[in-house]
């Protein structure tokens, strides 16, 4: 079955400004059904299926917005709730006499932002005004550009430049969020513009000093601590190791025989795993099905904007600071919600590429499995919805067009991060609500608890991440 186009003239489609008002009961049966709502850009000419759910919690009032989106609702489906409204077979989740009730309440203000134990060298950056800020970026990145010229390098002073550098990096990025997220769209992304630039600028200039060896230098592990931010720490280190991964990546599939290899041990080593991801494809099953297009090194302008998801993946849990950094039990909508909100932030709110909000977005998927949760399982969830017969025809895709079109499981740069956040996660030392693991331990975990039992993270690059691993800390 070919997917509808939102945009043919036989069907027809409802403006939901024409039907939402103050107080309207269907908002919250648009939440309850989970609801997909059609996205048309029409400057753009673009379009998209999003869960009301989603567009609802970024904002209450998305449909009233002025700007270059409308939005619209099938009329198959007003016309199914219409039916199941009059015959009780939908109850509210809260009634119009509520819903008023509660809008006379005033809501709580939101922080301006986070706590002194986000780090302390947030007070600062929260206190600069953008200009400042940006300046404070482009300071960083000339501080990198001249170790990149000293040959030979000091890696005491290289370690510690990276460390620094991408701690106030991430710091920067939050507050400058922070404020974004108080504007509409079009003013956000006007604001964070020269952000956006000078953080991309001091990237491109940090990677091209992140080599494998960093990762395992006891050095970086020291001056990481100088945050005490639990998650700029985390957010540091992920950045750092996940760049020197894809370093790693590179040059086991450029300079070996390493895919050769590959293909020779696939049927006795990965077939089964791959099976269970793509049924429709036992049979056929390969390389080029697994990876689309098949395995290849990554061209240094994906480096870039990969690079930079990675930076700012956790952005969201500024929202929710004082849970990521305190010892409250686990609370998993807290935990989903940093990934929605991140992502609506990097994508509204910015003009980073949208390999970056991808990564933000999509980097807790675990191929589908309940244990995960991310933006992707939500919009795929919604697609199988409208098309029964579709199948996704790869595993990982490396660009972005068909993540977008549904026609991969994952997106290659956020199952790198998936291995990269977990593995930090489980051998953390600041962590207070476990022991942290010893790196042979934590792989041996991941190969259980996320292979073995539950095909979440990806066996192939697990497999090169734990070869990364040993490898460098035999350095």
């Amino acid at each position: 079955m070919t997917e509808k186009d939102p945009l043919s003239p036989e069907i027809l489609h409802v403006p939901l400004e024409s039907i939402l008002g103050p107080g309207s009961k269907l908002i919250p049966v648009l939440l309850q059904e989970d609801v997909a709502v059609i996205c048309v850009n029409t400057s753009a000419l673009k379009t998209r299926f999003m869960p009301f759910k989603a567009l609802y919690d970024n904002n209450e009032k998305f449909w009233a917005q002025k700007g270059s989106w409308t939005y619209f609702i099938d009329s198959e489906d007003l016309v199914k709730i219409r039916k199941k409204m009059e015959s009780g077979a939908i109850t509210y989740l809260v009634s119009t006499e509520q819903q008023t009730e509660q809008a006379k309440q005033p809501r709580p203000a939101k922080p301006e932002g986070p706590p002194a134990d986000f780090g302390n060298e947030y007070t600062a950056i929260a206190a600069m005004s953008d200009a400042e800020r940006v300046d404070h970026i482009k300071n960083d990145k000339k501080r990198l550009d001249i170790l990149i010229a000293e040959k030979p390098r000091n890696v005491e002073a290289v370690t510690e430049a990276l460390a620094d550098t991408t701690r106030d990096a991430a710091l920067v990025n939050h507050a400058a969020l922070l404020d974004a997220m108080k504007l509409g769209d079009d003013d956000a992304k006007k604001l964070t513009q020269s952000l956006v630039d000078s953080t991309r600028d001091m990237v491109k200039s940090s990677s091209r000093l992140i080599t494998p060896g960093i990762f395992s230098d006891e050095l970086l592990g020291t001056l990481v601590q100088k945050s005490n931010g639990t998650i700029i720490q985390h957010m540091t280190r992920v950045y750092l190791k996940g760049m020197a991964f894809l370093s790693h990546y590179n040059e086991l599939v450029s300079a070996s025989s390493y895919i050769n290899k590959l293909r020779i041990s696939f049927d006795k080593t990965y077939r089964d795993y791959y099976a269970a991801l793509l049924p429709h494809y036992k049979e056929t099953l390969s390389l080029e099905r697994i990876f689309m297009g098949g395995m290849r090194a990554i061209p240094e302008d994906y480096f870039l904007d990969w690079a930079t998801g990675f930076l700012i993946h956790d952005v969201g849990k500024a929202a929710a600071v004082e849970y990521h950094e305190g010892e409250a039990a686990y609370n998993r909508d807290i935990v989903v919600e940093h990934v929605k909100v991140g992502f609506n932030s990097v994508m509204n709110k910015t003009n980073y590429p949208r390999d970056a909000a991808l990564i933000t977005g999509y980097h807790h998927e675990y191929y589908g499995d309940p244990g995960g949760y991310g933006c992707f399982r939500t919009y795929l969830e919604q697609h199988r919805k409208a098309n029964p017969y579709a199948r996704q025809e790869y595993c990982i895709a490396y660009d972005v067009k068909p993540m977008v079109n549904f026609e991969a499981l994952a997106y290659f740069p956020a199952k790198i991060l998936e291995i990269v956040d977990v593995f930090d996660s489980v051998t953390d030392p600041n962590r207070k609500y476990r022991k942290a693991l010893i790196s042979e331990e934590a792989l041996g975990m991941m190969k259980e608890e996320f292979i073995d039992k539950h095909p979440k993270i990806d066996i192939i690059l697990y497999d090169i991440f734990a070869s990364f691993v040993r490898k460098s800390e035999s350095l």
